[in-house]
């Protein structure tokens, strides 16, 4: 028996000991907002259905269970010179909750990761365990990937695989204004990008650093061919603090950290600078305060206009934004929950903010006015974070959410699927 099969055997023996049991699925739990969990739920935990299930090299695929982390893949394809198509920055998220949220990472040229998913399996309400692709029950393969397990439980995935390469590291700091021409003259359309992202520096907001990996011939630098795991990150996260502790931390990392990080183009392999380490950042929550993430979506052509918005609304709310992220993002292929609807610059903001009762209004209030300047320009937001937006936000950012919702009610007439988010958002 498959572990697919063995799965719904289980989830199907199940059934009528839990059957008005409300379900909610989860993996590494990086999720900031409970998009994990429902009150008084069965909760599945998937980390331990972690196994490879299929890999043969020259197929340049792998098929796995939803269980297993990204860094144990690489384990796996490296050997092979082969790497992930895509996949999350940081290593230690599991497939199916990558899955769940429809990731995407640093990838020039790419999308969001359904995109280099050729196949799923999903366990259904009632039991039923169906194979799902673009072109095979296309409507729960684009449900399911980007659905935070509304629609099922994805218990098996097939993975494009691509050539592990040595990259090698350039940077340079220009205005903000210069930054969209640059990119599309310079990296977009270059064959030897393969990773890229833009650091945009606060409190100014007007200043990034681009950074790009691209394929070369020189020797590597950095022999590692993967990101050890269970490292020492103590400096890295001492330095985050003091980042966040004030203005002049945020100086002294644009004025002299990052010059002397940045001085030499390094050359690394492309698994190793693709299986960051999650524990190389702070600590998520500390004694009265918190570091968390959001992130908005616009057309490439608003991206300076959203960038202005958001600097007037984090100066004005006076947030303590340790660092903004500017990553490119091709046209999802059609998720109904699709985050692209266009190709995208996506703003990834991390912060600090305290936990008192009266701070987590204040989070939601500036959230809300970013949620609202990214869907004035036809963007969107991300879900796997803290709920702030309301319910018109969120049909705003997702005009195909009924779509998902209808699905969802077909194949899970009794709502049994569910988390905060849908608990928040679904309309029965």
């Amino acid at each position: 028996m498959s572990s697919a099969s063995s799965f719904r055997a289980r989830w199907t023996r199940s059934w009528p000991r839990c059957a008005r049991t409300p379900v909610s699925i989860g993996g590494a739990r990086y999720s900031m907002g409970g998009q994990i969990a429902a009150d008084r739920s069965l909760h599945l935990d998937m980390r331990g259905f972690d196994q490879v299930i299929r890999f043969v090299p020259a197929e340049r695929n792998i098929t796995v269970q939803p269980g297993i982390t990204w860094r144990r893949i690489q384990a796996v394809i490296d050997p092979h010179d082969l790497a992930l198509q895509v996949m999350q920055s940081y290593a230690d998220f599991t497939v199916g909750g990558s899955l769940g949220v429809n990731a995407h990472g640093r990838y020039v040229g790419q999308g969001p990761l359904v995109s280099s998913v050729e196949a799923i399996r999903l366990v259904l309400a009632d039991g039923a365990l169906v194979a799902a692709s673009p072109t095979r029950n296309s409507e729960l393969f684009y449900g399911a990937i980007g659905g935070y397990g509304g629609i099922g439980v994805i218990v098996e995935a097939t993975l494009r695989l691509a050539d592990n390469a040595a990259l090698e590291r350039r940077s340079r700091v220009m205005p903000l204004s210069d930054y969209r021409q640059f990119f599309t003259a310079r990296i977009g359309t270059n064959p030897d990008a393969v990773m890229h992202n833009a650091t945009l520096y606060p409190d100014d907001y007007t200043l990034v650093r681009a950074v790009t990996f691209e394929r070369t011939r020189r020797t590597v630098t950095l022999p590692n061919r993967l990101t050890a795991t269970g490292g020492d990150y103590r400096i890295e996260r001492r330095l985050q603090e003091v980042i966040s502790a004030s203005h002049w931390g945020k100086e002294l990392r644009r004025r002299i950290l990052e010059p002397l990080l940045y001085s030499t183009d390094s050359v690394e392999w492309r698994n190793h600078q693709a299986g960051l380490d999650i524990h190389s950042l702070a600590p998520l929550a500390g004694a009265g305060s918190a570091y968390a993430l959001q992130e908005y979506f616009v057309p490439v052509a608003a991206m300076e206009r959203f960038a202005q918005q958001l600097r007037a609304i984090l100066r004005q709310h006076q947030v303590n934004v340790i660092n903004v992220s500017i990553r490119h993002a091709r046209k999802d292929p059609g998720t109904l929950l699709a985050w692209a609807r266009s190709d995208v610059f996506a703003f990834v903001l991390y912060y600090r903010q305290q936990t008192a009762p009266r701070d987590r209004d204040a989070v939601r209030a500036w959230t809300r006015e970013l949620v609202d300047a990214a869907t004035a320009l036809n963007g969107s937001y991300y879900l796997p974070y803290q709920i702030h937006a309301t319910v018109a936000q969120f049909h705003a950012a997702y005009p195909d959410a009924e779509r998902f919702f209808a699905l969802k009610r077909r194949v899970d007439p009794a709502y049994r699927f569910r988390n905060k988010l849908w608990d928040a958002y679904h309309t029965g």
